[in-house]
């Protein structure tokens, strides 16, 4: 699995991973896993059992059940989340498995709930949201004691719906699906898709609020998490002052996913606040490594876990801009640009500890807990740039290289994949030539570039090669640890899309084979070219190519 210089993973545990254990029995039905329901077992619910839009008080959240679908349909599969689950891909019956997965059926084991959470929405209080689309199964317990919180998005009505249908289409399916399990793949921290079926419906979506509203097909994708607890979650208890939801809502928390902390006390919340932002700083710093733009990094869509949630109108950086957006939504303030994404983490982050403040007492304790972010961030994105450069290690000075380096990616558009993976090859030897060095790294230009700014990446490789010289480490080392991370492979928008429409066009074998290439971003991968290629120029301005927008 990739690293970024220094920076690792969270926790195994945190992650459902357990490496030195013994693998465990493999089963064909998921009516032969093992469910816990210790949210619904131990929060307090909604008393009311109507499945009517509403505001929800002194309630964790609402029983719900999926509604059915007309013809569901398996149209793919992790073989890698299913086995977190120990469920074998192969031996399990499709029909059988969509029937649960598409909200058809439910087995005897599952206690199906909506979660009620609040949360700021482009800087605002929004109030309550809730799951309104997003319906929680249960968690599967694996054979190693590790529980998986199982949720279908897409399965109908609930309570939090406001005023929409509670469904999803299957554009904005294949996309999470994918997505999910190539930032997985990337060693980015993640929620992990188990699988997407397609419903044989078709949903209503104006996808642009343009007043054109469109006809698509359904589908229903199941997301999986330790647990899907986001700061909104104590956010909205906190904003009625609800302190007894709040400190439940905290004891389950911490218990269950941070036991380490001890019980619950004025000290120990702050631990969990730290940790809480360590754990966001890391994922943050993962995701500028690779060119992640997350879109929509509302107070609801960041997990106390410090797991990516909630793919909806992401993007990946194509041509270097720090100012980037993909959301439609965000085109013109651009709070979740590329390059806003660390101040907006810490933004909401302090958010949360406003939120937890309450079981605290005072403020400084709080306001010292969330120093953990920017203690965190700062040597973590050092090591990160240094691990993309191919440095040993990050010196004085190495900072100015690196504003050398994007300044100069901004005097031609310029792929950020491309030109990092580029970059392991580039010669370093002393006496190389500028057009030797430009070489490897020419591909990743959109157009040709300047005279000037030709120079001035040259000028830059130049610098580059020296301080890598400077470290005096075998070439063939430094360019391995370069390739382990700086991926080849991403999921591009326009890849995703071309999955999204043959699968509309009836042929979904494309989601799978771009799921396939994904497993392996790091390595060279003979005969699949197409999928390291820079965005070709129809997909420029094409929708669902380059800009999104938050519906489904």
């Amino acid at each position: 699995m990739a690293r970024s210089g220094n920076l690792d993973r969270p926790p195994d545990i945190l992650l459902g991973h357990t490496v030195r254990s013994p693998r465990p029995a493999m089963y064909a039905r998921l009516e032969d896993l093992t469910f816990a329901n210790s949210f619904v077992d131990t929060l307090p619910g909604d008393p009311v059992r109507e499945n009517q839009r509403r505001q929800v008080l002194e309630a964790a959240y609402s029983r719900v059940e999926p509604t059915p679908v007309a013809a569901p349909r398996l149209l793919a599969l992790s073989s890698e989340a299913a086995r977190l689950i120990d469920l074998d891909a192969e031996t399990l019956d499709p029909v059988a498995f969509a029937e649960v997965m598409g909200g058809n059926r439910v087995t005897e084991a599952m206690r199906p709930y909506a979660a009620c959470y609040g949360g700021h929405q482009f800087g605002s209080w929004a109030g309550q949201l809730g799951d309104g689309r997003a319906i929680t199964l249960g968690e599967a317990v694996n054979g190693r004691g590790e529980r998986w919180e199982l949720q279908l998005k897409g399965a109908g009505p609930t309570p939090y719906s406001r005023r929409a249908d509670g469904r999803a289409v299957l554009r904005s399916s294949v996309r999470e699906f994918l997505c999910s399990e190539a930032m997985h793949h990337l060693g980015v921290p993640t929620t992990r898709a188990l699988c997407l079926v397609g419903t044989g419906e078709k949903v209503v979506r104006d996808m642009f609020y343009d007043g054109h509203p469109q006809y698509e097909p359904g589908a229903v994708v199941c997301r999986m998490a330790p647990s899907f607890l986001r700061f909104g979650n104590f956010e909205l208890p906190a904003s009625r002052g609800d302190l007894d939801l709040l400190r439940a809502l905290t004891e389950y928390a911490v218990e269950r996913h941070f036991p380490h902390l001890g019980p619950v006390t004025p000290d120990s919340v702050c631990a969990w606040l730290a940790e809480v932002g360590r754990r966001t700083a890391e994922m943050v710093v993962h995701w500028m490594r690779v060119g992640f733009v997350h879109g929509v990094m509302n107070t609801d869509n960041m997990s106390v876990l410090g797991l990516t949630i909630d793919y909806g109108p992401y993007g990946w950086l194509e041509g270097y801009d720090p100012n980037w957006t993909p959301n439609t939504t965000d085109a013109q303030g651009r709070r979740y640009c590329f390059g806003a994404q660390p101040q907006v983490a810490l933004w909401n982050l302090a958010r949360f500890a406003e939120a937890l403040a309450p079981l605290v007492g005072s403020v400084e304790p709080v306001q010292e807990a969330l120093g953990a972010y920017a203690d965190t961030f700062e040597p973590a994105q050092r090591a990160m740039f240094a691990a993309k450069l191919g440095l040993a290690d990050w010196q004085d000075g190495d900072g100015e290289l690196v504003e050398a380096l994007l300044r100069s990616l901004l005097q031609v558009e310029t792929d950020m994949t491309i030109f990092y993976r580029g970059l392991a090859d580039v010669p370093i030897a002393a006496d190389a030539d500028d057009d030797a060095r430009l070489a490897p790294i020419a591909d990743a230009w959109y157009v040709e570039p300047s005279p000037a700014a030709r120079g001035a990446q040259a000028a830059w490789l130049r610098v580059w090669a020296e301080r890598v010289r400077a470290d005096g480490r075998p070439d063939a080392l430094r360019r391995a640890e370069m390739n382990r991370t700086n991926p080849k492979y991403v999921l591009r928008n326009y890849l995703a899309q071309l999955a999204i429409d043959a699968a509309e066009a009836g042929d979904p074998s494309r989601i799978g084979e771009t799921l396939d290439v994904m497993r392996r971003p790091y390595d060279e991968q003979p005969g699949r070219d197409e999928y390291a290629a820079k965005r070709p120029e129809w997909a420029r301005h094409r929708p669902g190519c380059s800009m999104l927008s938050c519906s489904s």
